[in-house]
């Protein structure tokens, strides 16, 4: 799959209105939400009425073949307003190209996005005509076609802008409601078969921002009927419209319930300090606790100061321009340190091109301060890569763990029930779960292993939300389910259940071979079966992994499985 080329798919999807799909059957970028690796779409959308309008041109990934195929359909030069969901500097470069062609074209977005755009271009010596749109303003483009506009700011977007045509009564949602997956099919029939691209999307661009999405959520509810969602990546969303939103709200309001709050404050001035900050926050959120992010380049200091008051703990995050700290990280910084209490704890991340002084001084600032950093500083150069970003999401998920702890230590553990300890009697099989997918690898000890079924041969694991390994095993995830023997196991489980710093290698000092499907096997497991995720359940606290078993072998068949036996279940 991944070896089809990129291409533009263009289709009518209403009166007078079509879709251009830029696709790429790969991983696009090294974004946490790209993970997946399923491939994406970037979604344009053309209205052609008396006037013609181009919603959200595609990043610099697919200038080129973007601006043939609307050649090879549109005069560039007869379109009247290309509509921004959102700005940044790999949109810009399309912009830039566009312009070459038709340099009389108007620029439609929000005000901070008029801001960044009117940034971008004057890099390069670029001018261009720029209509502002706050949520009171409305464009006519003839025969019914009216477009309202919704501001719909994030942290991680603060120029978000949503489109409503009056005509189609399609709503344009740039960065709501999509999905990054691939395929020929463009509306959402069957739509529950994207439900996990689209919670995974969620949870790593939505979940950080519950607050702003709720707020979001409710201005978008009270535009006119719509029909559909065009979101910027994915199927168009017509089928599932309903219960898309609904989950959506559910979610949001789940992420803001949590009864911990991290802070996540951040600059970015190219998007790379944002995507590794977004990569900490799916940690986070992974382990339960509730993301405030916090774009102190277009928040206010009295906000700033609301967000992080009562936060039992922060991340701060800068790039380093000029061989400083931006101004608003620095007000940022003097806010924190006279407001957060010393005895929370602290943590830095940045990226940079040469040198990194913002990190240093972040760290510096916070030590002298008085204030423990959870995790050594994650330095970047340049853009992250997919191991770094693992990094960094293991990171966030061992920062809320500290803190989870510390809460419980300071709550008094009430004897178990009955209940609990009547489950506590459910043994199972101990196993070392282990994968290996490109540069990524990982392992978990696995005591709640169940056969699930015959024909296919299949079984269950259920993998706690905070498990590193947790994202790497999504539908057609490989994996290796390693059995243990009574008698010696010790030694594995001694080493799978010690703690492991963000990044380490799982499998250093323990001696494995490769399976047919890349997973390492242990030499001193007395079986193993090589297993590919079917499907997964969410349940709590946990997910519940299926998976079919396609080969495997048995080492040592005189040796029994060891058991795993608890006295309460609570815990492990």
């Amino acid at each position: 799959m991944t070896d089809k080329p990129r291409d533009v798919q263009v289709l009518p999807i209403a009166e007078n209105t079509r879709i251009l799909r830029s696709r790429t059957w790969g991983r696009l970028r090294f974004e946490i939400e790209y993970a997946r690796q399923r491939g994406t779409t970037a979604n344009t959308y053309l209205i052609e009425s008396n006037k013609t309008a181009l919603i959200d041109p595609p990043g610099e990934s697919f200038t080129p073949i973007f601006l043939q195929t609307l050649k090879d359909r549109v005069d560039i030069n007869t379109i009247d307003y290309v509509i921004l969901g959102h700005v940044n500097p790999n949109r810009a470069v399309t912009l830039k190209a566009l312009l070459d062609i038709a340099p009389k074209l108007t620029f439609v977005c929000s005000n901070p996005g008029a801001i960044a755009l009117r940034s971008f271009l004057a890099d390069e010596g670029y001018e261009a005509k720029i209509k502002v749109m706050r949520g009171e303003e409305t464009f006519n483009l003839g025969q019914g076609h009216r477009l309202l506009f919704t501001p719909i700011p994030t942290p991680r977007w603060s120029d978000g802008l949503a489109t409503y045509d009056t005509k189609t009564q399609i709503l344009y949602t740039d960065k709501f409601f999509g999905a990054h997956v691939c395929g020929d099919q463009v509306f959402d029939e069957g739509s529950s078969v994207y439900a996990n691209d689209r919670r995974y999307y969620f949870d790593c661009l939505m979940a950080p921002n519950a607050r702003q999405v709720a707020t979001s959520l409710e201005k978008l509810a009270s535009l006119p009927p719509v029909r559909f969602y065009a979101p910027a990546h994915g199927p168009i969303v017509r089928d599932g419209m309903r219960d898309l939103t609904a989950s959506y709200r559910q979610w949001s309001a789940e992420q803001k319930d949590k009864d911990v709050t991290v802070a996540l404050l951040f600059a970015s001035a190219y998007g790379n300090t944002a995507t590794i900050g977004q990569a900490i926050a799916r940690g986070l959120t992974k382990a339960g606790v509730n993301v405030e992010a916090v774009n102190c380049e277009v928040t206010p200091p009295d906000e700033i100061q609301r967000r992080v008051e009562n936060c039992s703990g922060f991340i701060i995050g800068s790039p380093t321009l000029g061989g400083h700290a931006p101004t608003q990280i620095q007000t940022a910084l003097g806010i924190v340190l006279s407001t957060v209490p010393k005895t929370v704890p602290a943590a830095v991340f940045g990226s940079f091109g040469w040198s990194g002084e913002a990190i240093d001084l972040l760290e510096s600032k916070l030590r002298n301060g008085g204030y423990q950093l959870a995790f050594d500083p994650i330095r970047v150069k340049f853009k992250p890569t997919e191991v770094i970003l693992k990094t960094c999401e293991e990171a966030g998920t061992d920062f809320a763990q500290t803190i989870r702890k510390a809460k419980k230590v300071r709550s008094r553990r009430e004897p178990a029930s009955n209940v609990e300890q009547a489950v506590g009697r459910l043994v199972g099989s101990l196993c070392v779960l282990t994968t290996k997918q490109g540069d990524l690898s990982s392992a978990m000890l696995a005591s709640w292993v169940s056969q699930a079924t015959f024909s296919p041969p299949g079984l269950t694991v259920a993998v706690a939300k905070e498990r590193a390994i947790e994202s790497l095993l999504y539908q057609g995830s490989p994996f290796a389910l390693n059995i243990l023997g009574e008698g010696k196991h010790l030694g594995l489980m001694k080493h799978f259940l010690k703690p492991f710093n963000p990044g380490e290698d799982r499998f250093a000092g323990v001696e494995t071979r490769e399976a047919e499907n890349s997973s390492p096997i242990l030499e001193d497991a007395i079986a193993y079966l090589e297993c590919t995720v079917q499907r997964r359940m969410e349940c709590g606290d946990h997910w519940l992994v299926y998976a079919t078993i396609a080969a495997g072998n048995v080492f040592e068949p005189d040796t029994q499985t060891a058991v795993h036996h608890r006295k309460t279940g609570t815990h492990y």
